[in-house]
């Protein structure tokens, strides 16, 4: 029987309508109220028709759902999950599964977006000031910062510290001397951003260090990368006499015995929380840690979350030193960082108050005795182990034939160590059992054909001299020692969520960040073991998986911006934005001109942009923006040709950060090549590009996309994020090498992050939501992030001022909103309009940037109509209350838009002396009703906290003014 049936079935499980918002009647309702016939229509007045893209992207076929889950497992069961003892920074963890499941895996977490609105954010912020606290406690130091990226760049930032604050005495210092015995990634990172300041790194061995005056700052690792700890102390006593600060680079989980930093003398500490509950993830995402003296707290990069009080007078927490943030200090900031890696060190915090103290030092003794029992029977076996003092990693010295026949063996057996040259590395971790460590001991007796019996009582065990071993307390404060049962733990956390608003309740309408959906078939492979317990120095027969899924995600993304080559090893998007730059700087220096410098930047442009080209070794000149929005093309014009003989590059946002399609971009691009200079793409706003139009396209060399933007890695409450760079092929040669794994071109710049693919693990998402997509979903989702924006522009034009559009009176992906003329009309704030969206269940929109006074809305794709018409509701509600007080019916002080938001205990209270009435305060239209969220503090002091930074959990009493 032969069978020659064709069905035309349509599929159930069509990805693009789960991500897309507004159905198909929604999108011609839109469509019917702005007047225009079709979304074919809506761009072609949006987009300038020059840079619309002549041919669909070629992209594969998209995926259901299903389909993708199979997908994914047959990839990343190409991954080879092997029992990994390489060490070198990365360690095999046990994520504890109430953490796994209500904080990783959970999207009242993953989805927040960063704390900016402190108080809808108290959760995560109580937290992050945890997470302080404990690396305060591990480190002995006085203060330290939220997170930052990863360990490397944690080092780099170090010498940045040190390099712009170092005194007059030391201002032609320009040496930062690093000890041989550092991680060779982190080494490899400093010699990247050092060059282009004018930093010289000289490596060396700590021990022959010459003190004298042309070195700023000096930095050894603890344990060393060889495994061995050593008391640093005279040596950093040494550094201080001579005016000379000490960076300490320190495994988090050695400082449980370990004697601190701080009482060493260091001045920096840094390194990676990622053995506190955090998988490897071939090589990220993790939370580096970053802590200091306090006098070093004005000039620490990154965020600090800080005490201050609320309206009411209770404690409540922010971001301290906000204005050291780059939007602020542009071309002055000593850091281009803007973020910071909350959800991880959410994680690592929520690790330390599950174990407690008491947990995390029975976990880092039984690694220690582990590494002390393998260690007692190598000797026995007659093996060379060169480190006298260790906490989890033996050094073992052998033969290349000894070595060879470890190898073999191990490969068998299913495990990988560290093959050197000359020597073996063996790092014990939390996860190894006793059983593991017989099976390492047998590997080692089956090369020299003997059998060990040792009887030892595992507490003897202890290979830490007493003038190292830890004798000061840690994690004292009462949030360590009381959720160590489940239930307690499980309460904890779902407290604190409750704190904080996330996608789970409502639209986060923030200009330049694309809240979208974060689709939990995008999340799910994330913590799949094949991708979390990766090694990221596992021999690449063990990461065919990973190669494969970055090969396609690469070409992917090559597809969709017209790039030739693409590298994902930056990290963040500031990151992407150094990794660009360093790459046309190394094309200019390839070409003999490296005297290229200038960086044209427009003033409307990310604050990152400028610190970004301060780092690369480029002078900013800036360019005006004219009325409209746009580059002043004229103004452009005068300052290339100026600089025409060192143009190096034009960093551009395309659209523009005032949420509009320059018309001139063309021109713009064939202005700066005609003058020698490269085109810098940011891709902050390739929301309103994919599948429209491209970077190439419209004459970009080079830019950056924030995966955790426009492909769908989330935020996390401000962090992770990656930040990949795409170049055309004169650029390909320099895209990032690395050290340890073959990365990058033929020429190629070395490491911008510490891993080679930077946050691997989450590559998977992004790689998701592009196969399940397809080439007309993800036209589609522009097309509907450009419709949503204008739709909410439309219905909210006649109330609020809107500030930029096109000639035809379109925005792009977002829109900004003028508030500054209710300063005059009402005493009324934009910080008063945003606080008071929180009474109405919203996070505000990005309040201030890029222009003062302003909320910029950006509504993604993702939002269904009957989301955006509630906070059009919510916007045309919060005018009618200016209203009120412009007519003179409610005072311009002690009003509910300046009082905002209403907390219960302040509704509920007895003492209400308000014009207006508690249910206007708290339930101010009828969804409010149904759905309430609930600010847990009032309005913060926010220079109160500035004045007395309370960096820790620390009783606020104790800094209280008198």
């Amino acid at each position: 029987i032969s069978y020659n049936i064709m069905l035309n079935i349509p599929h159930y499980d069509v990805f693009v309508n789960r991500h897309i918002g507004p159905n198909d009647q929604d999108v011609q309702k839109m469509l019917n109220d702005m007047n225009l016939s079709s979304l074919d229509d809506l761009i072609v007045n949006t987009v300038p028709d020059a840079i619309l893209l002549e041919n669909e992207l070629q992209l594969d076929e998209p995926m259901s759902e299903q389909e993708f889950l199979k997908h994914l497992s047959e990839i990343t069961a190409k991954n080879k999950v092997f029992k990994n003892y390489i060490g070198m920074g990365y360690n095999p963890t046990t994520v504890p599964t109430v953490i796994l499941r209500n904080v990783l895996e959970n999207p009242g977490w993953y989805t927040q977006y960063t704390p900016y609105q402190a108080e809808i954010s108290q959760g995560r912020l109580e937290a992050l000031i945890n997470y302080q606290t404990m690396i305060i406690d591990l480190t002995g130091l006085e203060i330290a910062n939220a997170s930052l990226l990863d360990e490397a760049t944690a080092a780099a930032e170090a010498m940045h510290l040190l390099n712009a604050s170092k005194p007059n005495s030391k201002k032609d210092s320009k040496k930062f001397f690093v000890d041989a015995k550092v991680f060779a990634q982190t080494i490899d990172v400093l010699e990247t951003r050092a060059n282009p300041i004018g930093v010289e790194i000289v490596v060396g061995d700590y021990s022959t260090f010459d003190f004298d005056n042309t070195y700023f700052g000096v930095l050894v690792q603890y344990p060393n990368s060889d495994g061995r700890v050593i008391d640093y102390t005279d040596f950093i006593s040494k550094c201080n006499e001579n005016n000379i600060p000490a960076v300490v680079a320190a495994d988090i989980m050695s400082l449980i015995l370990l004697k601190s930093p701080g009482e060493m003398g260091a001045d920096i500490a840094v390194g990676t929380s990622q053995r506190f509950g955090v998988p490897m993830g071939f090589g990220g995402p993790h939370a580096a840690f970053f802590a200091v003296k306090d006098k070093y707290k004005r000039n620490i990069p990154g965020r600090i979350i800080g005490y201050t009080v609320d309206a009411q007078g209770k404690k409540a927490l922010r971001m301290a030193l906000q204005t050291r943030e780059q939007h602020i200090k542009r071309d002055k900031a000593t850091s281009n960082i803007c973020t910071a890696q909350v959800l991880l060190s959410i994680m690592a915090s929520m690790y330390g108050v599950y174990h407690g103290p008491n947990g995390v030092r029975a976990i880092a003794e039984r690694v220690n005795q582990h590494t002390c029992l393998l260690n007692r029977a190598l000797l026995s076996l007659g093996f060379n182990q060169e480190n006298d003092y260790f906490f989890d990693t033996l050094k073992i010295n052998a033969d290349s034939n000894t070595i060879s026949k470890i190898k073999e063996i191990a490969d068998a057996k299913g495990i990988n160590l560290r093959y050197e040259d000359s020597f073996i590395g063996v790092s014990l971790n939390e996860v190894a059992t006793t059983e593991d460590v017989y099976e390492l001991i047998s590997i080692f007796e089956n090369v020299v054909n003997q059998t060990v019996n040792i009887e030892v009582e595992i507490n003897e065990l202890n290979h830490i001299h007493p003038s190292l071993a830890r004798t000061s307390k840690y994690m004292t404060h009462p949030t360590f020692n009381k959720y160590h049962s489940e239930t307690n733990m499980l309460r904890y956390l779902k407290m604190l969520e409750n704190k904080d608003l996330s996608l789970t309740g409502s639209m986060i309408p923030l200009g330049s960040c694309t809240m979208k959906l974060n689709a939990t078939t995008e999340m799910i492979g994330v913590t799949y073991p094949e991708v979390g317990n990766i090694h990221p120095f596992s021999p690449s027969s063990q990461t065919l998986g990973y190669q494969e899924l970055i090969k396609k995600l690469e070409r992917d993304l090559c597809e969709i911006t017209g790039f030739d080559a693409m590298s994902l090893q930056p990290n963040s998007g500031a990151q992407g934005e150094y990794a660009g730059l360093m790459v046309i700087r190394a094309y200019h220096q390839s070409r003999g001109e490296g005297h290229r410098n200038i960086c044209v930047i427009p003033a409307s442009a990310h604050g990152t942009n400028p610190a970004s080209a301060v780092m690369a070794g480029m002078k900013v000149v800036v360019v005006k923006t004219d009325t409209s929005g746009k580059i002043d093309f004229d103004d452009l014009k005068l300052k290339v040709e100026a600089n025409s003989a060192n143009l190096a590059a034009l960093m551009v946002t395309y659209p523009s950060t005032y949420g509009v399609f320059e018309e001139k971009i063309l021109e713009i691009t064939e202005l700066i090549h005609a003058h020698g200079g490269q085109v810098y793409m940011d891709g902050a706003n390739m929301n309103a590009q994919v599948g429209i139009t491209s970077p190439a396209r419209i004459g970009a060399d080079v830019c950056h996309l924030n995966l955790h933007k426009t492909f769908c890695i989330p935020h996390g409450g401000g962090g992770p994020g990656v930040g990949p760079i795409g170049v055309v092929k004169h650029l390909a040669p320099f895209l990032p090498g690395h050290k340890l794994i073959k990365t990058g071109g033929e020429n190629a710049i070395s490491a911008v992050s510490a891993a080679p693919w930077g946050s691997a693990s989450i590559l998977v998402i992004s790689y998701a939501y592009i196969k399940m997509m397809g080439t007309a979903g993800l036209k589609k989702a522009t097309q509907l992030a450009i419709l949503n924006a204008n739709y909410i522009k439309h219905k909210l034009q006649d109330h609020y001022k809107v500030l930029y559009t096109n000639e035809l009176g379109m925005v792009a992906h977002e829109l900004i909103f003028d508030m500054n003329g209710f300063r005059l009309t009402a005493g009324i704030e934009v910080v008063d309009i945003a606080k008071r969206l929180m009474d109405y269940g919203f996070h505000a929109p990005t309040v201030s940037f890029p222009v003062a006074g302003t909320l910029m809305v950006e509504p993604t794709e993702s939002e269904p109509l009957a989301e955006m018409d509630r906070f059009i509701d919510a916007m045309i509600a919060i005018r009618e209350e200016i209203k009120e007080i412009e007519l003179g019916n409610a005072p311009k002080e002690n009003n509910i838009l300046t009082n905002a938001p209403h907390t219960s205990s302040v509704v509920i209270s007895s003492d209400w002396d308000k014009s207006y009435s508690r249910e206007n305060a708290a339930f101010p239209y009828e969804y409010s009703k149904q759905v309430k969220f609930w600010p847990t503090v009032s309005r913060g002091n926010d220079a109160y906290g500035d004045r007395n930074l309370v960096g820790s959990c620390n009783p606020i009493e104790d800094y209280m003014e008198a």
